[in-house]
C-alpha cells in the first residue's frame, strides 16, 4: 500500500549550505575607489612621455596627422551642428510629453 505524506512532513535536507566561499574576497562598497589600472594608473608625467613617443612614432611611419586651420574649422562646425540637432531633438521630446 502507498503511504501518503503531506508537504509539511517531507524530509528536510540536513546538509549545510555554504555561507562563505573558500576564497575570501572583499566586496566593493560604494564609498571605496576603484584602483587605477593600466595607463590611468601611471603618473601624468609618464603618460605624457608615452603619448609623446607614440606621436613621434606615428609621424615617422606616415600615420600621423596635423589639422590645418580649415580642417579644424570644418570639424568644429560639424560638432556644433550635431550639438544643435541633439538639443533640438531633446526639446521636441519634452514638448511631446506636455
Amino acid at each position: 500500500m502507498k503511504k501518503e505524506t503531506d508537504s509539511a512532513s517531507a524530509p528536510v535536507s540536513t546538509s549545510p549550505t555554504p555561507t562563505t566561499t573558500s576564497v575570501s574576497m572583499p566586496m566593493p562598497t560604494p564609498k571605496t575607489k576603484k584602483s587605477r589600472r593600466g595607463f590611468a594608473g601611471w603618473s601624468p608625467e609618464k603618460q605624457a612621455e608615452v603619448a609623446r613617443q607614440g606621436g613621434i612614432a606615428a609621424h615617422a611611419n606616415g600615420k600621423g596627422h596635423e589639422f590645418t586651420a580649415e580642417e579644424a574649422r570644418a570639424a568644429g562646425r560639424k560638432g556644433g551642428l550635431a550639438a544643435q540637432a541633439a538639443k533640438k531633438r531633446a526639446a521636441e521630446r519634452v514638448a511631446e510629453r506636455v
